[in-house]
């Protein structure tokens, strides 16, 4: 079946079905009722609720169908199942007009309609999520079975190129993700030490200090920095960053490598500030108006009503922007390549060259290894751990909202 030929297929037949069941269902409800009714129904909710019978069943059906093709289980003709769909559209055109007349309520009955609509929208992001997961899942155990799991945790070394089989048909502990892991913390680490109090006292700024003339100016133009493409920071921190950090530590009589974690570090930092600064910066302006005036009626200075008042009562929010920004950190990819390398190294110095969980998966599905090798299948295993890290991190979230959060009328 070929998916694009369908697809044309159902909009050209569909859309007039769709339009002539609307006329229909307009026309028959206003053959019915009463024209000196007091209280009736528009005849236009008569035409969607026509329609809507005709377009559930028949997205359904095409929705099977592409699942069925998608994943090999049923060759169904391409042809055959849009016969079977505008004929089904057709025939529930049919039962939906001889439903209407004016005794249906069709408001409740479009309700329900858009109820379900939602519901599935749920669903299907809710299914995503559970396909994401499990299809992680189901390659990380193939690749447990290949490589000891306890090796693969604690292990120092990243070297799947000199992987060696001993005697018994077990792969050699070159698959230590230690390295990456702990490349993947410091990159963040040194991001969050920018985005995090750099955004923060930007937000309390632009809620707290700055007139309106300012706010107008400044925070569009440090949204700016939101829209820039990751791949121009790449540039910025490997041309420019880079041998600024490299000439700095040469002065003070330190050595330093052009690939380090400094400098994708500052950089992704940088990147990050809007986010923590937007996010914020919402969260502190909807504290109630009435929490400040009453503590500087009390006579608190305004830096003590922001610090004693305005950010306790936004920490939930504003713990909420911070991990954000965290995932956003641990997520990008393309700023540590072009800056920090792809060796993975296990150090304590931010100088030196290191690399990521993320630069380690994205290599590893893009080399000419064969799906199923243990270079390969090393991606779910470092997406495995790292999806359980997120969900650890988000849990800790949830607690330290859920213990400070408070509640103001």
């Amino acid at each position: 079946m070929t998916t694009t030929y369908l697809a044309q297929y159902l909009f050209a037949g569909l859309l007039p079905l769709a339009l002539f069941g609307y006329f229909l269902g307009r026309r028959k409800i206003r053959a019915q009722q009463d024209p000196n009714a007091r209280y009736k129904a528009s005849e236009n909710l008569f035409g969607w609720y026509a329609v809507s019978k005709m377009l559930m069943p028949a997205v359904l059906i095409s929705v099977i169908g592409s699942i069925l093709d998608l994943f090999d289980l049923v060759e169904v003709p391409w042809t055959m199942l849009a016969a079977a769909i505008l004929i089904l559209g057709a025939g529930s055109i049919w039962l939906a007009l001889k439903a209407i007349r004016p005794s249906l309520r069709v408001r409740t009955a479009l309700e329900k309609t858009i109820t379900s609509i939602l519901l599935v929208a749920s669903l299907i992001s809710i299914l995503t999520t559970i396909g994401i997961v499990m299809s992680i899942i189901f390659e990380a155990v193939h690749f447990f079975r290949i490589v000891n799991f306890w090796d693969f945790l604690t292990g120092t070394t990243w070297n799947p190129d000199a992987a060696t089989i001993d005697d018994d048909g077990n792969i050699q502990p070159l698959f230590g993700s230690v390295p990456l892991f702990a490349g993947t913390f410091m990159i963040t680490a040194i991001a969050m030490c920018v985005a995090i109090p750099v955004g923060l006292m930007s937000a309390i700024c632009m809620s707290e200090y700055a007139s309106l003339a300012v706010r107008r100016v400044a925070k569009p133009a440090l949204e700016i920095l939101a829209g820039i493409p990751t791949v121009v920071y790449g540039f910025f921190a490997a041309i420019t960053v880079s041998p600024l950090i490299v000439n700095l530590a040469d002065k003070v009589g330190i050595s330093a490598d052009y690939t380090n974690a400094l400098s994708p570090g500052l950089v992704m930092g940088i990147m990050i500030i809007p986010l923590v600064s937007s996010l914020s910066d919402d969260v502190i302006s909807s504290v109630p108006q009435s929490l400040r005036e009453g503590s500087l009626a009390l006579g608190a200075y305004p830096s003590e009503t922001i610090k004693r008042v305005v950010l306790p009562a936004a920490l939930p929010g504003i713990v909420s922007a911070c991990l954000l920004a965290v995932s956003r950190a641990v997520g990008e990819t393309m700023i540590v390549v072009m800056a920090a390398g792809l060796q993975p190294n296990l150090t304590w110095n931010p100088l030196e060259g290191m690399t990521t969980v993320n630069v380690r998966i994205v290599d590893a599905l893009t080399g000419d290894q064969s799906f199923d090798s243990p270079e390969t299948l090393a991606a779910f295993g470092l997406g495995l751990v790292l999806l359980v890290l997120t969900l650890c991190l988000n849990i800790v979230s949830l607690t330290v909202i859920r213990k400070f959060r408070q509640r103001y009328e």
